[in-house]
């Protein structure tokens, strides 16, 4: 749909009056209480700073590696309060923010990557059987979908491209009469749909699943404990608390968007505020009247884009198109709620699919993404390989997050491996800028983003110099 698009009349601004300013995936009678706060000192083998996918992956995994390791996790607020509580619940195979983004980059290794990416939703897919990770866990893929004729030749020609490279396996192109056959849009003129590379989860209970996961092994998880600081202790680390400490012989960090312990590490990521609605339940006929019966995930192809995909009981996620940096990269909490986006989302939703008119939004929300200028995670280690950090996943972490939480493992032990020895794991991405320059490339390259999408895709001269020193910017 083109950017700014408007449904027939201003009626739709009535379908949020009711919408509450909250996740819908944490609004939940079944939310579990937090762990009680950490108080004195614990020792341990492995401390795992923050209760997201990262760290709750990190603690899990290293438990399942060696069931005598003894792991602390601490988590500043709430175990999945933050963006694995928020996010659309899309858990790709994508290690690279998508293929395209993958072959940009690295084009020598993405057949390998995009290997490593399928494994490792393999064993997520696994993890959920073998862990009882009652999460609304579908494996339906995903179509993205082109929504103006440049973007239905472009996906064509994308398609022709990676069946040329021979990385087209699984992934089906669907001309308009096709797409509009499985979800029916009058905006959808083309659609690429990955049958297995993506699967659609409730992300609120997958990271509740992952912490009762943790703590039936014997990870010691201590919630609104937020780590203060970190230094060196001994022949380890030790991280102060509010209330105690922890000393640990090793410490993994997965706090994203949040400030890093390791200083060095916060000028590789800025956030950027993402914004999602919900709509209430859709009954049989409106269902029907959309298709939508392989209930795929689907995103469209410009450049200010939207996800969308169906709820367990059938509601609409409907997300994207704003990405919102805020000046300074502060992280706060008064960014979650942003109703002039959410007005617009609720155009945007009814211009895609005006057979649902007079259907009401019951959530409206939002939350930071941890964005690094080449979009896909970044690794690490400081202390004297001590300290593992990983990062940088921009709004592609539900299944990234686990590939992490095995490089910090792997560069923890010291160990070579096949994820280890990864360029994209060697190498790290270009830092942002300070302030005010942060803030000016970044308007900058929005501003040139929505007119690219309003003049054909023809990328100005700021993106194609962004894109030739791999800096961007990508909700």
């Amino acid at each position: 749909m083109a950017p700014g698009a408007m449904s027939r009349s201003n009626d739709w601004t009535k379908s949020l009056s009711d919408a509450q300013p909250v996740p819908y995936w944490l609004d939940d009678p079944g939310r579990p209480r937090p762990e009680a706060a950490l108080t004195g000192v614990e020792t341990c083998d492995l401390l795992v700073v923050g209760g997201g996918y990262s760290g709750l992956w990190t603690a899990l995994i290293a438990k399942e590696r060696d069931p005598e390791r003894d792991v602390v996790l601490l988590e500043g607020r709430e175990v999945g309060w933050a963006a694995s509580g928020r996010n659309g619940g899309f858990c790709a195979a994508s290690l690279t923010h998508g293929l395209s983004n993958g072959l940009t980059r690295w084009p020598d290794e993405i057949h390998k990557l995009e290997e490593l990416g399928a494994r490792n939703l393999d064993a997520i897919e696994e993890a959920v059987a073998r862990h009882g990770l009652d999460c609304d866990f579908e494996r339906t893929g995903e179509i993205d979908v082109a929504t103006e004729p440049y973007q239905a030749r472009e996906l064509a020609d994308w398609y022709e491209e990676i069946r040329a490279k021979g990385l087209a396996e699984g992934i089906e192109y669907l001309d308009a009469e096709a797409v509009r056959e499985q979800v029916d849009s009058p905006t959808f003129r083309a659609g690429l749909w990955d049958r297995r590379g993506v699967a659609m989860v409730n992300p609120a209970k997958l990271v509740w699943g992952l912490k009762r996961a943790c703590l039936a092994l014997g990870v010691r998880v201590y919630e609104r404990t937020p780590a203060l600081t970190l230094g060196p202790h001994g022949a380890g680390m030790a991280v102060r608390t509010p209330y105690g400490g922890v000393r640990a012989r090793t410490v993994a960090l997965g706090t994203n968007v949040f400030p890093n312990l390791v200083r060095r590490v916060r000028s590789y990521t800025v956030p950027v505020y993402d914004y999602a609605l919900m709509t209430e339940p859709l009954g049989a006929e409106q269902l029907a009247s959309i298709g939508w019966k392989n209930r795929q995930g689907l995103g469209d192809s410009a450049n200010q884009f939207h996800y969308f995909r169906l709820s367990s009981d059938n509601r609409v996620l409907w997300g994207g198109y704003d990405a919102v940096y805020p000046y300074g990269g502060r992280v706060r909490a008064e960014y979650d709620d942003r109703p002039e986006t959410y007005a617009k989302l609720a155009g945007h939703f009814f211009t895609c699919f005006p057979q649902l008119e007079g259907v009401r939004f019951t959530h409206a929300w939002g939350g930071a993404i941890d964005t690094c200028s080449r979009f896909s995670a970044f690794f690490g280690t400081a202390h004297q390989g001590k300290v593992a950090y990983a990062a940088g996943y921009t709004g592609l972490g539900v299944g990234a997050t686990r590939f992490g939480a095995e490089v910090m493992l792997d560069l923890l032990a010291g160990e070579r491996t096949e994820r280890t020895a990864l360029e994209m794991v060697r190498r790290k991405p270009l830092p942002f800028p300070p302030e005010p320059f942060a803030w000016t490339g970044i308007a900058l390259t929005k501003w040139s983003l929505a007119r690219a999408d309003a003049r054909d895709g023809r990328r100005n001269l700021w993106l194609r110099t962004m894109d030739r020193l791999g800096l961007g910017f990508d909700s």
